[in-house]
């Protein structure tokens, strides 16, 4: 029984994995070429993305300077609790936080109607002419587009006050200059972000439409029970990474729209640490508002991951 046990024992099973490997690598030689195109984002994000993480040490020393980051002092956790009694980083969130919601809450819905609009036009010829006009202020530069404001919303000589003949503070005004960041962002930015949600109307199925066009449905019907159905895991995944960004805010745009009278509401976490790392020289704690700034938007990102899921939604893992 011995012997019969020996000559009918099983081989142990070889990990597969340099079979795989090998596999893998042949695959990317033979499409070696488009591979080759993938090297300058590689390459971009890991000059500017990658290799700089180093400097995040800033955030835990009494950084000089002249010491560079290897000799300067360690200090902990001391620049963090430094950083969080300032009352000027919070009301920086406060306000990063209220631009970003309101920004979320105008541009987030209508880009969507704009991308059904586009989707409803005949004419091809036209709806490239809608989307290229639509496109356009997104590659305009934040200079231009403040110029733009500036002469569109002067209380004295605008364009906006002298057609409504008022004289409407919007530059100046708390309320008004937080309308008027808005109305620019949304105006930059709406068409630019049509793209991704009109590439998926493209791709919904045009025999759902017909069923339901032979079933009697209207077109209001069709939008509401196939495109919009259809297209929600985008909506889902892109209101999801909109959200992650809460706390980011670009510089320029609030940059060049504030002015001393509404600094109070203009002042975001992007120009305070413009103005204390870049002008001010303040080095460690501009890095540490900015791990903290990026740990915030991974928790805002897990959290509304997690709540997507919850609801049934795929998410973005």
């Amino acid at each position: 029984m011995a012997k019969q046990n020996s000559k009918t024992a099983v081989a142990p099973i070889r990990p597969l994995k340099p079979k795989i490997d090998r596999k893998l690598w042949r695959k990317v030689w033979a499409h070696r070429y488009i591979y080759l195109f993938l090297l300058p984002v590689v390459a971009y994000y890991v000059i500017f993305k990658y290799v700089p993480m180093y400097g995040i040490v800033m955030a835990f020393q009494n950084y000089n300077v002249f010491k560079g980051v290897f000799d300067s002092e360690f200090v902990g956790f001391a620049i963090f609790q430094k950083v969080f009694r300032s009352p000027m980083l919070w009301n920086s969130i406060r306000n990063t936080l209220v631009l970003n919601t309101l920004t979320l809450l105008v541009n987030f819905p209508l880009t969507i109607l704009l991308s059904l609009m586009l989707n409803e036009i005949v004419s091809d010829k036209f709806k490239k002419l809608c989307q290229s006009v639509l496109y356009l202020p997104h590659f305009i530069s934040w200079v231009v587009v403040a110029g733009i404001a500036t002469n569109m919303f002067s209380q004295r000589d605008g364009t906006i006050n002298f057609l409504l003949h008022t004289n409407i503070p919007f530059l100046s005004d708390k309320a008004w200059w937080i309308f008027t960041y808005v109305v620019c962002n949304v105006w930059k930015e709406i068409g630019w972000g049509t793209i991704i949600y009109f590439a998926a109307l493209t791709g919904v199925d045009e025999s759902l439409y017909e069923a339901a066009y032979l079933d009697g449905a209207s077109k209001l019907q069709r939008l509401v029970y196939i495109t919009l159905p259809s297209i929600k895991p985008v909506i889902v995944t892109m209101l999801i990474l909109q959200i992650s960004k809460m706390m980011s805010i670009g510089l320029d745009a609030p940059l060049l729209l504030q002015n001393a009278k509404v600094l109070d509401v203009g002042e975001v976490i992007s120009t305070y640490v413009y103005r204390l790392g870049i002008l001010n020289a303040k080095y460690s704690e501009s890095t540490a508002i900015g791990l903290f700034q990026s740990v915030v938007n991974i928790v805002i990102l897990l959290l509304a991951n997690k709540v997507a899921e919850r609801m049934g939604e795929e998410g973005v893992s």
